[in-house]
C-alpha cells in the first residue's frame, strides 16, 4: 500500500527568521554606532596628529575657498557656544541659566545625543538658541575616510531635522577649539564639510571646562582680553559639567560688567540666519523622524537583548548549580541502591527498520549478556535491506524474528510487546550495542514494585570525529546529568529508545506505545508516570549507540527529538495542574523541559549575538571575560559529569568549539521545532543513515 504523502514542511518561517535576524543585526549596529563612545569627551588635540597651523584670522571660516575666508567677531560681542550635548542632566541646567539671564547661545550638538534626547534639542530651538553640527558620534574626522565623515554630518543633520524641524549650516569638528588647533588632517575634514555647505566654527576663548579646573579658572579662561569680541567654547555634555553650570552665571555677570553684548554665532559673524538655520522640508523632515524612530527602536532592542542575555546567563548558572547539587546526591547513593538478587526472565524487544548495517553487532551483544534468562524479539518493520535475513542467519537461539508491514516504530514496539513471553521488557534500538553486564545492571531496579520503568545510560559509540565528540560531550554532560536530577525528583520525562527497562503492567496502564508524537519514548515515559509509576535511572546499564555522523543527519534526528518532546509536553499538559501522583512531572519535569530545553535554547542566540555586539562596540575585555567565564563554567560542569560517568576527559578539548558551532545548530533545531509546532506541521519519520561505526570502550 502506497504511503500517504505528507505535506512539506513550511519554509516561510526561515525567511521570517532571516528577516528578523537582519533587522536585529541592523538595530544593534545602529545602536552600537550611535553610542559606542566611552568616557568623557573634550577638545584636546590628539597628541599624534601632525600639526599644520592654518592661517586663520577669525574663528568662523569658509573652507570652500583657498585660503579660507574668515570672520572675527566685533569688539564687545560674545557668542557662548556649548559642545557635546544635549545631555539630560547638564543641558537643562545650562538652559535654565541662559533663560534666567536672557542670553542666547549656540549649541554644537552630537547627532546621537539629539537622537537620544530630541526634546532637549527642541527646547534649545524653542528658547531662541542656535544649533550646529558636532558630528554624530564625536569622532575625529581628520582620521576618518571621506565616506565616514560625510555619513557623520548627514546623520547629524537628519537627527537635528527630525527633532527640531530646522537645518543647520554651522559645523564644529570635535577636538578643535581655537584657530591654531587646526591641523593638517582637521583642515581636510573642514574642507570636506565646506563642500557640503557648512561654515566651520572654532573659538577665540576655550574655557577648558572639560578639564574640570575649577569654577574660577573656567571663568578666567573664557573671558576675552582687552574688550575684544569672541566665541567662547564650553561644554554641556561629555562628562561631569557641574563646574560649567556653576561658572556660567559668573561668566555672564563678568561679561555684562565689561559691556559685552551676547549673540549667536550666525548673528555675530554677520551671516543671514536663514543661510545657517532654515526650516526643513517635508521629505527631509520625514527622513529625520524615521532616523530618530529607528534609533529609538534600536535602543529598545539593545536593552531588551541585554536583559535577555543576562537572563540566559543567570538561567545557565542556575541550571549548572542545580545539576551539580543533584548529581552529587545521586552519586552518593541517596537515590537508593539497586536491589540485588532480582533476575526475572526478560523479553528484549528490538524494533528494526532497514538496520542491516548495525543489526548484527546489536543482536550478538544482546545474546552475550550475562543474565540467566532472556529472549530477544526482533520486529522487522517492513525493512527493504534484508534486516530480518541477517538476524536469522546469525542462528542465535534466543532470537525470534517477527515481520510486519512498515507501520512505524511505535507499532513495531507494540508488536514486540504482544509477542513477548515475559513481564519484564527491555527495549533496544537496532543500532545499539550492550555491554555484557548491561542487562544485569538495568533489571534489578525493577525489583521495587513502585518502579514502572528504568532508563539506562546511553553512550556515543562513534566518537572519533569532531561531531562525534560534541555529541559524546552532550550525552554525558547534558542528558545524563539531567537524568540524575530527574531520578531524585521522581519526574524522569524520557526513557531512551536505545535502552529502557519496563514493567509490562506499566506499559499497559499507559495505554501501550502511542504513535501520536514523534518522541514515542518521551510520550510513553510521561504516560507511565501519570499512571502512578516511578521512573528511575541506572548509570551502570550502559548501551552504546551510533550518533549521527553528518550535520544533516544530526539535524534530522534532533529535529525529530525536539519536535516530539514539544508534542509530548503539549499532550501531557494537564499534569501541570495536577495535584495527584503525577504532580512531580507537572510541577518539576514539564516546567524544567519548557524552561531549559525550549525557552533557554530559543533565547540562547541572544547570548552570542550580544557577545559579538559587545566585542564590536563595548569593552572587549569585559565581553571576553563574560564569554570566557561562561565557557569555564561549561568546562567545569562537563569535567564533573565525565568524572561521574568515569569517562576520560580527553574529548573535552572540543568543548570550546562546541560552544561556537554545535550549540548554535541546536538553537536552530529548537527554533525550527517551535515554528513547526506552532504551525501544526506533521512531520514524517526521519530514518538516520547508519554506518555501523560503534565501538564499546572501557570506562576511564
Amino acid at each position: 500500500m502506497a504511503r500517504r504523502r505528507l505535506p512539506r514542511r513550511p519554509r516561510v518561517h526561515w525567511l521570517f527568521l532571516a528577516v528578523t535576524a537582519c533587522t536585529l543585526t541592523l538595530a544593534l549596529l545602529a545602536e552600537g554606532y550611535a553610542h559606542h563612545r566611552l568616557g568623557a569627551t573634550g577638545t584636546a588635540r590628539p597628541a599624534d596628529d601632525p600639526v599644520q597651523v592654518a592661517e586663520l584670522s577669525g574663528p568662523v571660516a569658509d573652507f570652500s575657498v583657498a585660503p579660507p575666508r574668515t570672520v572675527a567677531l566685533p569688539a564687545g560681542t560674545v557668542a557662548l557656544t556649548f559642545d557635546d550635548g544635549p545631555d539630560p542632566e547638564w543641558t537643562p541646567q545650562i538652559l535654565d541659566v541662559l533663560r534666567r539671564e536672557h542670553v542666547p547661545a549656540t549649541f554644537f550638538v552630537v547627532g546621537s545625543q539629539v537622537a537620544a534626547h530630541p526634546e532637549l534639542a527642541r527646547r534649545e530651538v524653542a528658547e531662541g538658541h542656535e544649533l550646529g553640527s558636532h558630528t554624530f558620534t564625536h569622532v575625529n574626522l581628520g582620521r576618518m575616510p571621506g565616506w565616514r565623515a560625510s555619513l557623520e554630518l548627514s546623520l547629524t543633520q537628519l537627527a537635528i531635522g527630525g527633532a527640531t524641524g530646522v537645518h543647520t549650516g554651522l559645523f564644529r569638528a570635535p577636538y578643535s577649539s581655537t584657530p591654531d588647533a587646526v591641523t593638517s588632517s582637521l583642515a581636510g575634514a573642514e574642507r570636506a564639510a565646506a563642500r557640503l555647505g557648512y561654515l566651520s566654527v572654532l573659538s577665540d576663548r576655550d574655557g577648558e571646562d572639560w578639564r574640570r579646573p575649577g569654577v574660577d579658572r573656567i571663568v578666567t579662561n573664557a573671558m576675552p582680553e582687552g574688550g575684544a569680541g569672541g566665541i567662547v567654547l564650553l561644554h554641556d555634555s561629555g562628562g561631569d559639567r557641574a563646574q560649567t553650570v556653576a561658572a556660567l552665571p559668573l561668566l555672564i555677570e563678568r561679561l555684562r560688567a565689561g559691556g559685552y553684548r551676547f549673540t549667536t554665532v550666525a548673528d555675530a559673524a554677520g551671516v543671514l540666519p536663514g543661510a545657517v538655520s532654515a526650516p526643513v522640508g517635508g521629505y527631509q523632515r520625514q527622513q529625520g523622524v524615521a532616523l530618530l524612530a529607528a534609533l529609538r527602536i534600536a535602543g529598545i532592542v539593545n536593552r531588551l537583548l541585554l536583559w535577555l542575555a543576562v537572563t540566559v546567563s543567570i538561567l545557565g548558572v542556575a541550571r549548572t548549580i542545580l545539576l551539580v547539587a543533584f548529581a552529587r546526591h545521586h552519586a552518593r547513593g541517596l537515590a537508593g541502591p539497586a536491589l540485588g538478587g532480582f533476575a526475572p526472565p526478560v523479553s528484549i524487544i528490538v524494533p528494526a527498520f532497514n538496520e542491516a548495517v548495525g543489526i548484527e553487532a546489536s543482536i550478538l551483544s544482546l545474546a552475550a549478556s550475562v543474565y540467566p534468562d532472556f529472549e530477544i524479539i526482533v520486529v522487522d518493520d517492513g525493512s527493504t535491506d534484508g534486516t530480518a535475513d541477517i538476524v536469522r542467519r546469525l542462528g542465535v537461539a534466543q532470537v525470534t524474528v517477527v515481520r510486519q508491514a512498515n507501520a512505524g516504530k511505535p507499532a513495531a514496539l507494540n508488536t514486540g510487546i504482544a509477542h513477548a513471553r515475559h513481564d519484564i521488557l527491555v527495549t533496544v534500538d537496532g543500532d545499539t550495542v550492550f555491554e555484557p553486564g548491561t542487562l544485569a545492571a538495568l533489571v534489578p531496579q525493577l525489583a521495587d514494585p513502585t518502579v514502572g520503568a528504568v532508563s539506562g545510560n546511553t553512550k556515543v559509540g562513534n566518537r572519533s570525529g569532531l561531531l562525534g565528540r560534541w555529541q559524546h560531550i552532550e550525552y554525558v554532560m547534558g542528558f545524563n546529568l539531567d537524568r540524575r536530577l530527574f531520578h531524585l525528583l521522581n519526574c524522569m520525562p524520557t526513557v531512551p529508545g536505545a535502552i529502557g527497562g519496563f514493567r509490562r503492567e506499566a506499559i499497559e496502564a499507559a495505554g501501550g506505545v502511542s504513535g501520536s508524537t514523534l518522541a514515542e519514548d518521551t510520550d510513553l515515559t510521561m504516560a507511565i508516570i501519570r499512571s502512578g509509576w516511578r521512573v528511575v535511572y541506572e548509570e551502570q546499564a550502559r548501551a552504546w549507540t551510533e550518533a549521527p555522523a553528518s550535520l544533516g543527519a544530526l539535524w534530522r534526528q534532533r529535529y525529530r527529538w525536539c519536535y516530539g518532546t514539544m508534542q509530548s509536553i503539549w499532550k501531557h499538559r494537564r499534569a501541570l495542574r495536577s495535584s495527584g501522583h503525577d504532580r512531580r512531572l507537572g510541577r518539576v519535569g514539564l516546567p524544567y523541559l519548557i524552561l531549559f530545553q525550549v525557552l533557554l535554547p530559543l533565547l540562547g542566540p541572544v547570548f552570542d549575538v550580544y557577545a559579538l555586539y559587545g566585542l564590536l562596540f563595548l569593552n572587549p575585555l569585559v565581553v571576553a571575560a563574560w564569554w570566557g567565564g561562561f565557557t569555564i563554567v561549561q568546562l567545569a560542569l562537563a569535567s564533573y559529569a565525565f568524572h561521574l560517568d568515569r569517562e576520560r576527559a580527553t574529548p573535552l578539548w572540543a568543548l570550546p568549539l562546541q560552544q561556537l558551532v554545535y550549540r548554535q545548530l541546536m538553537y536552530l533545531v529548537v527554533i525550527q521545532s517551535a515554528v513547526s509546532a506552532l504551525a501544526g506541521t506533521r512531520l514524517p519519520w526521519h530514518k538516520m543513515t547508519r554506518t555501523g561505526d560503534v565501538t564499546v570502550l572501557e570506562a576511564g
